[in-house]
């Protein structure tokens, strides 16, 4: 009987490792070409990008960037790039919002839509010390332009320039109908971005594609993969911040009581961060691991080909890193508590501020809901602060939208294989998705892990090469392959 027994366990593990070694060779790369040799610099692009780095175009929470500065980037675009501003009209949004339109030759072909934002993020202290070369010199040096925005987002925006430039230049008529659209202010919540989309909807405007920044060819970024890979953002987390409050008796610290606001906002702050959602692996995150899976090392590449039985592990791995924890669900992250007027006196109200990052599937008003739920304390009011916005709704890989910004990733890299993500910040995208077929965000450039910082930190740099390259990105995909 014992013998019997243990044959059929051997029989059913020969029979489970079957299984996971033919779904391991079920996954079969697809063919990909060499890579291509680096661009001829074009050195006029590149001083077009130093002037606008020299620009300081900072958005605040005080406001966007003063009119005369944001008149100045203006100016030095119409300087740079007389057939654009010849050819396209050119309409000026939301004061400082620019929105340039091409007429295609087929008024029933779904546009094109390429935005990207003028503004940047202010710079932590007023040295300088940190940085390699001053934040707004726009430096060309060893082979990068360096500066605050030279990555988010006056690379895409000027290559974008430069393509249109060109593609003019050349007697260039696109079949669709081109959008370029040019935000102020994204970095203090789009309202240049909303008011243009806004816009085009009352205008009719039908588009195929909207790009905007995004994720972008990321090279020893993730984890198990050791090639670059080119990830496109097929949506991106809602945001919202709730505010809690509370209120108690008050009275002198020498005699505590319960009743104390300063303790209710506490309790309910700890059982928020002691309760995070729940994390799951399916939706885009899932999508994700499923197309770069052929491309994973051993053992990673079997685990992930069976997530039908390694799923627990594979969530259990990724909720461990903070990095990859956030794109498994909605994330909760107390910013602001406050309380109290003196150090001997009781406080009579408390505040606090929880900031959640919504995952797809999720919304509002059950995030809200669920706060409710777990802080359960009737002393403590729980509320959405307003200008928050629900997670957007992601786009198909079978989109004909994604299908023509994939043509044009595999023509500029063709190398690198494409997966789709989710974007774990907010972006102007998300206001042309009622407008938009499919709404993706790419940006196209190379990020290695030393560059994540980079992104609204120190030493922000673009290498000349991915510049140049973009450029040739953008050209591709404004006019279909068409030279």
């Amino acid at each position: 009987m014992l013998k019997r027994i243990g044959l059929v366990m051997l029989a059913a593990l020969a029979l489970l490792i079957a299984v996971l070694a033919i779904n391991t060779l079920r996954l079969r790369p697809e063919k990909l070409g060499r890579p291509l040799p680096p661009p001829p610099v074009d050195g006029a692009a590149v001083q077009h990008l130093a002037q606008a780095i020299r620009i300081p175009t900072i958005s605040t929470e005080a406001g966007p960037a003063p009119d005369a500065v944001l008149d100045a980037f203006a100016a030095h675009l119409a300087a740079s790039y007389p057939r654009v501003h010849a050819t396209l009209a050119k309409e000026v949004v939301a004061g400082h919002s620019l929105l340039f339109t091409w007429p295609g030759t087929d008024p029933g072909a779904p546009a094109l839509l390429l935005a990207a934002h003028q503004d940047v993020v202010p710079i932590e202290g007023s040295s300088g010390a940190k940085w390699t070369h001053p934040r707004f010199d726009g430096t060309v040096a060893d082979g990068f332009i360096w500066g605050r925005g030279t990555i988010d987002d006056k690379m895409s925006l000027i290559a974008i320039l430069e393509a249109a430039e060109r593609l003019l230049a050349r007697g260039y008529r696109p079949r669709q109908t081109i959008y370029l659209a040019f935000g102020h202010d994204e970095e203090r919540g789009g309202s240049g971005a909303r008011t243009m989309a806004a816009l085009l909807k009352a205008r009719g405007a039908r588009i195929g594609l909207a790009l905007d920044e995004g994720y972008a060819v990321l090279d020893g970024v993730l984890a198990g993969v050791s090639r670059p890979v080119a990830v496109v953002g097929m949506a991106e987390k809602g945001y919202v911040s709730v505010e809690l409050t509370a209120s108690g008796a008050g009275g002198h610290s020498s005699m505590p009581t319960p009743d104390n606001a300063a303790v209710h906002i506490a309790r309910a702050v700890e059982r928020l961060a002691d309760d995070p959602f729940p994390a799951r692996v399916q939706g885009l995150t899932g999508d994700m691991l499923t197309a770069l899976a052929p491309y994973m090392d051993q053992p990673l590449k079997t685990v992930i080909a069976n997530r039908w039985l390694t799923e627990p592990l594979i969530r259990r791995q990724l909720v461990a890193n903070p990095r990859t924890a956030a794109a498994l669900r909605t994330t909760t992250a107390p910013t602001i508590v406050q309380a109290g007027t003196k150090d001997n006196v009781l406080p009579q109200s408390a505040r606090a501020v929880v900031n959640h990052r919504i995952l797809p599937g999720d919304t509002i008003d059950s995030v809200v809901a669920r706060d409710r739920e777990v802080v359960d304390d009737p002393k403590v009011t729980v509320r959405a602060i307003a200008g928050g916005h629900n997670p957007s709704h992601p786009a198909s890989t079978r989109s004909a939208g994604f299908r023509e910004l994939a043509a044009a990733i595999r023509a500029t890299y063709p190398s690198v294989p494409i997966a789709p993500g989710l974007v774990l910040g907010a972006t102007d995208g998300r206001y042309y998705e009622p407008v938009a077929a499919a709404s993706l965000r790419f940006t196209p450039m190379t990020m290695r892990p030393a560059d994540l910082a980079r992104f609204h930190g120190n030493d922000e740099r673009i290498a000349i090469e991915d510049f140049v390259r973009a450029i040739g990105f953008y050209e591709r995909l404004i006019s279909g392959g068409v030279r």
